[in-house]
């Protein structure tokens, strides 16, 4: 009886954890509305479309502030951070190099909390060393793909070694994502490199215009900051299930 007491409390508690944590995300959800709603082709570059957009990874940042505390500051908390920094600069396709750079701090970031003891570690299967090769042979078949047309950017010296290590870098946060096994951390990973690639086929004109392209890559962008955030919310929460579950 006390067992089962202990699952039906256990199971409330989930559920009231589960409501409180969708009520913090109404921000998220409603920011993320009013950008698409405000988006459009001809938007000029602007302070205020620059905020707009970037005001649903800012928020997504206080959530994870508000659950996890100052622990997610070099983690998720602060890669969430960056991206809303990285999402300021590529309104500008001036500063596209620069949001670059902020967008790979923040899969960094991401890489290095995805490998933290607060993720807990599972041994690595051959078909989860396969998946990992996959995800490799994507990474490095792409910049073969993007390689002639970075040639033909006027700042193809810098252009090329940049993508090169941020295509290095988002893979490996996959890799590391993967290597977790929590669904909402890596589908979060995986849907972050669609949004990417969705991005980089556009920008260096390897297809032609897409007439729903940015919407494509703003849906699968915040979708995989909102699997990220609220995976890493939920992380101690998994970590401890699976103790239980290798003591049992």
């Amino acid at each position: 009886m006390d067992i089962l007491e202990t699952d039906a409390y256990d199971r409330r508690q989930r559920r009231n954890t589960s409501c409180a944590l969708l009520f913090s995300l109404l921000p998220f959800f409603l920011s993320t509305a009013l950008y698409f709603y405000m988006w459009t082709p001809e938007t000029p570059a602007s302070i205020v479309s620059a905020g707009v957009k970037s005001a649903p990874t800012f928020l997504l940042a206080a959530v994870v502030l508000s659950w996890n505390g100052s622990r997610s500051i070099l983690g998720v908390l602060g890669g969430l951070v960056f991206s809303a920094v990285g999402d300021c600069c590529l309104v500008w396709p001036e500063l596209f190099l620069h949001g670059m750079g902020a967008f790979a701090a923040a899969h960094l970031l991401y890489s290095l909390t995805f490998v933290s003891s607060r993720y807990a570690a599972h041994p690595s299967s051959f078909g989860i060393r396969f998946l990992y090769l996959i995800l490799c042979s994507i990474g490095g078949g792409f910049f073969i793909c993007l390689y002639p047309f970075l040639l033909e950017a006027h700042n193809s010296d810098l252009l090329i070694p940049a993508v090169g290590v941020y295509i290095v870098l988002i893979t490996l946060m996959g890799i590391l994502a993967i290597r977790t096994r929590r669904t909402l951390t890596l589908l979060g990973s995986l849907s972050f490199m669609v949004s990417d690639l969705s991005l980089a086929v556009q920008v260096f004109k390897v297809i032609p215009p897409m007439e729903h392209g940015n919407i494509l890559v703003m849906s699968t962008y915040y979708l995989a900051q909102l699997l990220i955030a609220v995976g890493d919310i939920k992380a101690d929460d998994n970590k401890e299930d699976y103790a239980k579950w290798k003591r049992s």
